[in-house]
């Protein structure tokens, strides 16, 4: 007897159907076909004792198993719960006249309990393409799954749920998500606030222009100043994110096994900090088996370096290309795959391997030179992609004693968020650029005009300040930023001024 049942296959972010083909004929062997790996051929002794240890079994018969499309490789252990279903209704142990209505994938552990498996969301989003009626997952993937509306989804615990599922014995209780209601109620959720920050306020300001506009920026400082404390504020003051985003952010993290299973969908923005040990293929994507990086697991949220210099120069170098295109291309022999890592990155260092250049009170204990030597450790290219160089000094006791009001991240999100939405009506005829970070040479002709007095301003301070050529376009974005935030249709002198203070990197002589 033939019987097909169906489950997914995932590539990149994307999936695609898979038909698992199951025949039974006289004889007695078992066949694999279709291009499976190592562990989907595994899955005959798992689904072999499962079966036993509930009171089925295989047949002993001839068993063919094809897994089509046959050129698409398929990997992993998800497939598990497809054969054994095809096998049980093949061998006519279960009804078979509903299983090709639904998309079923699980692992199977010996005893028939069904253990979690990666890339749900995609799977669950192809399978209501296709038109399929429901999904069978594991109970640990579900609220994942049930995000796609219009698909009936079921989380179940063991094989015989299954089972008695489609024998007309057990009637699955539906998992089911009110996704607007869940994105409401936790898009507040934020763990840090700049409310719990004390002093500072000159950095809080570089932070919010970097949030409004999209930049890049890189904090330096000494040990102890709070660098990490306030980079790691940086997403509670973030636009909240769409629910389009908010898929697509799931779905990365979905094919990566890092969802938390308890919720749904991604509702706050990604904030991730790598260690500086991270390898290059870990940083941006890839392996033996393609899985996403850290700069896509960062999509659409925060990618924290500290202490930038300790990083690899090759994990580094590997980010230039990314930062620009925000997306990521693995290409190997066999397969080729895109991640999207559109992510701001905030980064911080020391000014020095000592830590103390420049510091108010300490003096520096490094050699001429070194200070120089450490910041080359950054090549001028990846610098050159970052907008905003802010200086982080320690605070004093004064600050730290004496109790303030200070302003919380909701009240600094709602300047973001205003100067967004001016920011999305000028690009809103332009492909690919959302905010201001992401203008091109011929876009800062269009939307970053200078009056007489600014550009004056602008050209003395590269002189006298020995600022770089790659410093003028971001010094216009950042400046486009800021007059944004004050609401002004034109870039003001004041705003040319603030924005011309944030390339410290740039200045001649900094470093000594």
């Amino acid at each position: 007897m033939l019987v097909k049942t169906y489950g997914s296959a995932v590539h990149g972010i994307m999936a695609t159907s898979v038909t698992v083909e199951v025949n039974i004929s006289q004889g007695i062997n078992f066949y694999l076909v279709g291009l499976p790996d190592s562990a989907v051929k595994e899955s005959h002794q798992r689904i072999d004792a499962a079966l036993k240890n509930n009171g089925l079994k295989i047949p002993g018969k001839q068993i063919t198993i094809n897994m089509a499309p046959a050129d698409i490789r398929k990997e992993g252990s998800s497939y598990d719960l497809t054969i054994a279903v095809g096998i049980l209704a093949a061998s006519e142990q279960i009804k078979s006249d509903r299983v090709s209505d639904y998309v079923i994938m699980g692992e199977l552990s010996l005893d028939g309990e069904l253990r979690a498996i990666k890339g749900v969301l995609p799977i669950a989003i192809k399978a209501k393409q296709e038109g399929f009626k429901g999904l069978i997952v594991p109970e640990e993937n579900a609220r994942e799954a049930a995000v796609v509306e219009g698909l009936e989804v079921y989380g179940v615990s063991k094989i015989k749920q299954v089972i008695d599922f489609f024998n007309d014995e057990l009637v699955l209780q539906q998992t089911t998500i009110n996704i607007e209601q869940e994105f409401l109620n936790k898009i507040d959720d934020l763990e840090f606030d700049f409310a719990e920050v004390k002093g500072q306020e000159n950095i809080k300001r570089s932070l919010e222009i970097a949030a409004a506009g999209g930049h890049n920026v890189i904090l330096i400082g000494p040990p102890g100043a709070g660098k990490t404390m306030l980079s790691k504020r940086m997403p509670s003051i973030l636009p909240p994110l769409s629910i389009d985003e908010a898929l697509e952010t799931t779905k990365i993290h979905s094919v990566a096994g890092k969802t938390n299973k308890t919720m749904g969908l991604i509702t706050t923005r990604p904030f991730r900090s790598p260690h500086h040990t991270i390898s290059d293929v870990a940083l941006v994507g890839g392996g033996m088996n393609a899985q996403p990086g850290e700069i896509s697991l960062a999509h659409n949220g925060v990618l924290f370096l500290d202490e930038l210099p300790e990083f690899k120069r090759t994990a580094l170098e590997v980010m230039r290309q990314p930062l620009e295109d925000r997306l990521v291309s693995i290409s190997r022999a066999k397969f080729s795959v895109e991640y999207p890592a559109s992510f701001m990155l905030m980064a911080s260092m020391n000014p020095c391997p000592c830590g103390y250049y420049n510091h108010p009170e300490k003096d520096c204990v490094c050699a001429p030179g070194v200070v120089q030597k450490y910041l080359n450790k950054i090549s001028g290219p990846l610098l050159d992609r970052i907008d905003l160089h802010v200086e982080v000094t320690p605070v004093p006791f004064s600050e730290l004693h004496k109790p303030q009001n200070n302003e919380t991240s909701k009240q600094i999100r709602e300047r973001v968020i205003k100067a967004r939405q001016i920011q999305t009506l000028r690009y809103k005829n332009t492909d690919g650029i959302y905010c201001n970070a992401q203008m091109r040479s011929k876009d800062l002709r269009l939307y970053c005009y200078l009056n007489e007095a600014g550009s004056t301003l602008l050209k003395t301070a590269m002189e006298r300040l020995g600022l770089s050529a790659r410093a003028y376009d971001r010094i216009l974005k950042v400046a486009r930023t800021i007059a944004d935030l004050d609401n002004s249709q034109n870039i003001e002198t004041n705003h040319i001024a603030e924005a011309i203070q944030y390339r410290s990197l740039d200045r001649d002589g900094w470093a000594g």
